[in-house]
């Protein structure tokens, strides 16, 4: 399919992008000028310290956490929908947000079980490594499943299981837990896009784009997928190994995106529809790019709604992204009435 006539669509939707980056520096509980955040990023010494330490220290990382995670959520979404031929499919369908909740669940409600080999770590590196050991954990599970297992649903019912078994886990640890422990793991798992220090934000940047340029090899394995598993061998294609390479990829934004961020609900599950929908495509080509933009700048604006501009109160990530994407989803199926899956 050809998609030269999608540049002028893709022309606004990077320049939203750019736009609504700015607009999440500039707005918070403290107003900054669009000025002073030019100066701050030249580190131009007539700049209020104050301004320069919230913009370079806090809401610069913040903005470029969310592109990351709003872009590889997308991504993953696009991926299992693909792969399992369901709109209802997300990034976290396999399970693996559950093992990074449950590795956290552990470090913080079972205090002691990571606890030992974590002590010499930073602090700042404790929850993103428990939550990657989680997150490992269960993507090393669903491969090996994968590999002995030849039908594509049995995979998703398996990742479904993984689910339950690890919320189980986590609900008996809650059980037993002392309330100031239970509520550092709630806050946990409402999601949060800030308080990530440069190191963290140039590691999750690295994973992403390894993982980003990988995903872009995928393009015609997704394309051919769209039409049945038999139809990709027809045209030659090693099924099982780029289902397990669709699998590692997505278990890989998923998996570091919530060890640092937290599990991010909605943009994995309907981005990818809001890209087919107002693209009016199901090419792989034009929806992967897409869906990432379109992630980005659905969770930038949902941070600016959550960090409530001009008030010291933020709410949970988690609530805005429902509470925004739902209905948007909701008003575009029943206007469009198509899905193309």
């Amino acid at each position: 399919m050809k998609t030269q006539r999608f540049g002028i669509p893709f022309l606004i939707l990077s320049l939203g992008l750019v736009l609504f980056f700015l607009l999440n520096i500039r707005l918070g509980s403290v107003d900054i000028p669009l000025n002073a955040i030019l100066k701050s990023i030249i580190n131009d010494p007539s700049v209020q310290d104050s301004w320069r330490i919230i913009v370079m220290d806090f809401r610069i990382p913040k903005a470029i956490t969310a592109c990351i995670a709003g872009a590889g959520l997308a991504i993953s979404g696009l991926f299992m929908q693909t792969l399992f031929r369901n709109p209802l499919a997300g990034p976290f369908i396999l399970g693996i947000s559950s093992g990074a909740s449950l590795g956290v669940a552990l470090l913080i409600l079972g205090a002691g079980i990571f606890g030992g080999f974590l002590s010499a770590m930073a602090m700042e590196w404790a929850l993103p490594i428990a939550a990657s050991l989680g997150a490992f954990l269960v993507l090393l599970s669903v491969l090996l499943a994968s590999n002995k297992i030849k039908n594509t649903m049995s995979i998703l019912i398996i990742g479904l299981m993984f689910s339950s078994f690890a919320a189980a886990i986590i609900s008996v640890l809650s059980y037993f837990s002392e309330a100031d422990k239970l509520q550092q793991f709630i806050f946990w798992g409402f999601g949060s896009l800030a308080n990530l220090s440069w190191n963290q934000v140039l590691i999750l940047s690295l994973v992403f784009f390894v993982a980003l340029m990988y995903s872009i090899r995928l393009i015609k394995p997704l394309n051919s997928l769209l039409l049945g598993e038999n139809y990709a061998k027809s045209l030659g294609m090693n099924t099982q190994g780029n289902r397990t390479q669709i699998l590692v990829i997505t278990s890989l934004f998923t998996g570091v995106i919530t060890a640092f961020v937290g599990p991010i609900a909605f943009i994995g599950l309907a981005v990818p529809h809001i890209a087919r929908l107002v693209f009016n495509s199901s090419n792989h080509k034009v929806l992967l790019p897409s869906s990432a933009i379109l992630g980005a700048i659905i969770l930038l604006i949902c941070d600016i709604v959550a960090q409530l501009p001009n008030n010291e109160i933020t709410l949970p990530i988690n609530a805005i992204t429902s509470i925004f994407g739902a209905p948007v989803v909701i008003w575009l199926l029943i206007k469009k009435k198509k899905i193309f899956i």
